[in-house]
């Protein structure tokens, strides 16, 4: 199978969309010639136009709104946000309005709207610009949100998302665009919904989304070594909450380490913890559950505390076998 970078594969997934369905357009801030912040639209403008691939104005909020009222209208728009944190200008459209419309119109009308986010720190961004406001969005009733962690669910995902009638918010970690995996070149869909265990463990359950699910698998080829068998489960869906595979796992090993970029408090670990302990899991535990998330302060721009404001490899190793064995 060929390899792409998963920049590389959402601009394959917005082509291959375009290419089914007049219905798709692209909106965003300098994603026509420039090809994206992130250079992800790429040459998608010379090959479909300005009609269908549009520079919006540094306007979120005002663009947000021709999104929703272009998917009422029968689109299917693909806004693409330069960055995540900019969401924080348009949230009355997208929480007051695409999230809503559906149900205070007695699901005569749908939102089939798609916005693309690139989030987390790790590029020297500073605190403006490296957010992970993902557990903000899957509060909101309505929303589907989506973290893909691979090439291959970047482009199955954001597929899934532009077909579904809903409105679908779309993570991809800035650090993961330059990441390379085995992507079909046909357009398949991954689904909206369903975690995925990454690796098979017997000791402990590590839940991980984006960049996080890498990391977590690195500290479990470490804790291998030390002959702690650790799974890990690529979240890949916020909301809808794929439960009974968390469920499952935790049964199985007993323990269960929840690991984010989202500031610790109130994040997506949060709702996970509480899930489990409200689930027939809860009598299947031997060791308290642990959340390692981001830390209470914006990210930093000094890289050092920059790296050191989210989990990494080392700390994810580091507790899990404190769980496990006691040892710090």
């Amino acid at each position: 199978m060929r390899e792409l970078s998963y920049a590389q594969a959402v601009q394959e997934a917005l082509a291959q969309a375009m290419e089914a369905d007049s219905r798709v357009f692209l909106m965003g801030e300098d994603i026509g010639v420039y090809g994206g912040a992130f250079q992800v639209t790429g040459d998608l403008v010379h090959r479909f136009g300005e009609d269908r691939v549009m520079d919006t104005p540094i306007a979120e909020l005002g663009a947000a709104g021709v999104a929703v009222g272009a998917a009422l209208a029968g689109c299917r728009p693909v806004f693409e946000f330069q960055f995540s944190d900019f969401a924080t200008l348009a949230m009355e459209q997208i929480v007051n309005q695409a999230a809503k419309i559906r149900f205070m119109l007695g699901g005569k009308v749908s939102v089939p709207l798609v916005m693309r986010f690139p989030a987390g720190s790790g590029t020297g961004a500073a605190a403006q610009h490296s957010q992970s406001l993902d557990a903000w969005f899957a509060h909101v009733p309505g929303l589907k949100v989506v973290q893909p962690s691979t090439p291959h669910d970047a482009k199955g995902l954001l597929l899934a998302a532009i077909d579904d009638p809903d409105p679908v918010m779309v993570f991809e970690h800035k650090l993961l665009y330059k990441t390379k995996g085995d992507v079909p070149e046909e357009a398949y869909r991954v689904p909206i919904g369903k975690a995925v265990v990454r690796r098979e463990g017997r000791h402990v359950t590590i839940v991980a989304t984006a960049i996080m699910v890498h990391r977590a698998l690195e500290a479990a080829e470490v804790l291998k070594g030390e002959g702690i068998e650790a799974e890990v489960i690529d979240l890949r869906t916020l909301r809808p909450l794929d439960t009974q595979t968390i469920i499952d796992s935790v049964k199985k090993t007993s323990r269960l380490v929840c690991v984010y970029e989202g500031v610790k408090t109130l994040g997506i670990g949060a709702e996970i913890s509480a899930m489990i302990a409200e689930s027939e899991a809860f009598d299947y535990l031997d060791a308290p559950i642990v959340r390692l998330g981001g830390v209470e302060a914006p990210i930093p721009y000094n890289p050092v505390l920059e790296k050191a404001a989210v989990p990494q490899s080392d700390g994810i190793v580091a507790s899990v076998r404190s769980l496990v064995t006691g040892r710090i």
